[in-house]
């Protein structure tokens, strides 16, 4: 079984400046992704693993390198722009890399630098959960979702109106009677390779699963983010262990 595990981390970050190597309780944000792909491969010594970074930033290559992650791969430009999608620039490393590697990957994991609350038991946990459905042509980590379309969340319609994002049937009058419902949390994915064979644009297929995690996990978007997981990895306020 051949694996790539991919790290994506764009150079120009809005809203928490530097953000992917800014220092999170002492190590880079980076840090923490790279370091959780390195333990994951020692727990999984049968699987060939290869660690490949995506970034237009020269920065970024340089922190990695310094945690162990080099790379001679650059992200082209047109992939690193604000509109850019993710998809894209993963199947432009994949490819990458397979030339380098020289090796066709049965499986890509792309872990998100800016969502690191996981844990090598969850990554363990997911790739079984993949593997054993093999209609499945892609996995992403989901958390229990705090609002529901079908209870409490509302679109404004072309008069201004608030309505249900979603039209539950008349027996649902609590959140508890709803159906259930989930985030995406964006902290990893796993895809098969023919996922980027055949050209999916969206992490979310008519072939999707979701791999529930049962503790926090949110990503970073704002400097109020960063500080929340900043007091919770450093506080020890987290009820699991990241490695």
């Amino acid at each position: 079984m051949n694996i790539l595990i991919t790290i994506c981390a764009r150079g120009g970050s809005k809203g928490v400046p530097n953000k992917n190597i800014r220092p999170l309780n002492g190590i880079p944000l980076i840090g923490y992704s790279i370091k959780t792909a390195q333990k994951l491969v020692e727990v999984l010594p049968d699987i060939n693993f290869d660690l490949q970074l995506s970034t237009d930033s020269d920065k970024i290559i340089t922190t990695a390198a310094e945690l162990g992650l080099a790379t001679t791969y650059k992200r082209p430009d047109k992939l690193a722009t604000d509109t850019a999608g993710k998809i894209g620039a993963i199947a432009d490393v994949v490819h990458f890399a397979e030339k380098n590697k020289k090796v066709i990957y049965d499986f890509v994991l792309d872990l998100d630098a800016t969502a690191p609350l996981r844990t090598v038991e969850d990554l363990v946990g997911a790739y079984h959960t993949i593997l054993s459905n093999e209609n499945a042509l892609n996995l992403f980590s989901v958390s229990e979702a705090h609002r529901n379309p079908y209870f409490n969340m509302v679109e404004i319609d072309k008069n201004g109106f608030a309505t249900l994002v979603k039209q539950p049937d008349s027996s649902v009058l609590s959140r508890q009677k709803a159906p259930k419902v989930y985030d995406m949390n964006a902290s990893f994915y796993y895809y098969r390779r023919s996922f980027f064979t055949n050209g999916h644009q969206s992490a979310i297929t008519d072939k999707s699963i979701a791999y529930l995690l049962k503790h926090i996990c949110f990503d970073i978007d704002n400097l109020l983010d960063f500080e929340l997981m900043e007091f919770l990895v450093g506080s020890n306020k987290l009820d699991f262990t990241l490695w």
